[in-house]
């Protein structure tokens, strides 16, 4: 078993070693090398920026390189919650705002010739209780009502026609979401973009940010200095570097996956009819997908730590025993990844987009990055072009979140809480 994302360890090297800088200036300097930061280095590439990147490992090598490769629409939260807390207008605007995204990846990958396995496999919630089952018939409600027509409400016998596992009452069903390769995704963009003339700099942590005007940075790592007109914090808030201000206001959730070895097409048939992506409705609950090569990709907290070697292969064990539960016929069936990455949530699970001492951001995508962030590459060019955007994160006021100051020393009683949840509701 290799202790290796598997998108990253199936996916092309990306060799950066020629990049340079023609002159120590340039439009600007994003820092971090995922999907935000490869997308709208591409976006402000296209429109006659230089840019440089710098990453503090491998591009793609942090959330952008280790998630499920799930590219759905709709958003972290229960639709039906959603209009609860925000109203109709609100609720609305945030899930057509997914629609987009999910849209936008697919004119990317078409546009840039991109090979990355995309397809529309939709995605279904999958109730793992009755009353869970009975909350996804409200969320059914309200999301035909206006904002996904398409979606379908099945109980538990048309269920069997997609996913054949005994655990679940039923489950709702967003035909319009996607799957990709994000590995090869990673290495698409980041070919286009050096293709477009972005400087990209791997293994060089942004170590100093200072500013020297309004329209004058001087970004600082160990290797080099570069004078840009504006930078762009895309690392995610638990990255490395001076960002303590962004570290207050992300906490870093460990999220953990395996693949099985190849299974053959009878059994994938026979297990997964649909050939969907999945959720389940838990707190702490599982995401899982077949790969292209046929294996079954399994993922989820599986224990609230951070992700680290032993963390990661203590979670693989609870992951491995969770999938053998909900599919005993893979009982006997080979795990050849494990592996595990973070995820950085908001307070409120939405993303967070604006300006922080004149520093442009785009982060807090809480476990529903691949398509938002890549959505957000022309959406960030906008913004460093002044022109008028219509994105529903940005915001003006973000506070801290309370007693977090860079290290998530709560996530354990975090952990318990959601475990109690999952047994009473």
């Amino acid at each position: 078993m290799k202790s290796a994302s598997y998108w990253l360890d199936t996916a092309p090297v990306i060799a950066t070693a020629e990049s340079k800088l023609s002159s120590a200036n340039v439009d600007v300097v994003v820092i971090g090398g995922g999907f935000t930061g490869l997308s709208s280095a591409l976006a402000l590439a296209q429109r006659g920026a230089t840019v440089a990147l710098c990453e503090a490992g491998i591009v793609g090598g942090e959330a952008s390189g280790r998630n499920g490769g799930q590219c759905n629409n709709g958003t972290a939260q229960d639709y039906a919650g959603l209009i609860a807390s925000y109203g109709e207008d609100k609720a609305r605007a945030f899930y057509q705002f997914y629609n987009q995204a999910v849209d936008s990846v697919e004119s990317l990958v078409r546009d840039e010739q991109i090979d990355c396995d995309f397809r529309r496999a939709g995605k279904i919630k999958l109730a793992a209780k009755p009353e869970h089952f009975e909350k996804l018939v409200k969320t059914h409600e309200a999301l035909i009502k206006e904002v996904d027509t398409d979606a379908k409400l099945l109980d538990a016998a048309q269920l069997q026609r997609e996913i054949v596992s005994d655990q679940f009452y039923g489950g709702l069903l967003t035909p319009n979401g996607a799957q990709l390769h994000v590995g090869k995704m990673v290495h698409g963009l980041a070919t286009r973009c050096i293709e477009k003339g972005v400087a990209i700099f791997q293994h060089q942590p942004v170590i100093r940010v200072d500013k020297k005007g309004p329209q004058q940075w001087v970004v600082h790592t160990p290797e080099q200095t570069i004078v840009a007109t504006s930078v762009l914090v895309a690392t995610g808030g638990s990255g490395p570097g001076p960002f303590s201000w962004f570290r207050r206001r992300i906490v870093p959730v460990g999220s953990f996956a395996i693949t099985t070895e190849p299974l053959n097409k009878q059994m994938c048939e026979s297990l997964f009819p649909g050939n969907r992506s999945y959720v389940t409705s838990k707190n702490i609950g599982n995401y899982f997908r077949l790969t292209p090569d046929r294996r079954l990709l399994f993922g989820g907290r599986a224990r609230f730590a951070v992700s680290n070697s032993r963390s990661d292969l203590k979670s693989g064990d609870i992951l491995r025993q969770s999938l053998y539960d909900m599919f005993p016929q893979l009982a006997n069936t080979r795990i050849d990844y494990c592996w595990g990455g973070t995820v950085d949530m908001s307070a409120d699970r939405l993303p967070k987009v604006g300006e922080h001492n004149g520093m442009f951001y785009a982060m807090g995508y809480s476990g529903h990055g691949v398509q938002m962030a890549l959505h957000m590459g022309k959406v960030m060019a906008d913004l460093i072009d002044g022109k008028p955007t219509h994105c529903p994160w940005k915001t003006t006021n973000w506070p801290a979140v309370p007693f977090h100051f860079g290290k998530p020393w709560f996530l354990p009683l975090v952990g318990m809480y959601y475990k109690v949840q999952d047994k009473l509701h």
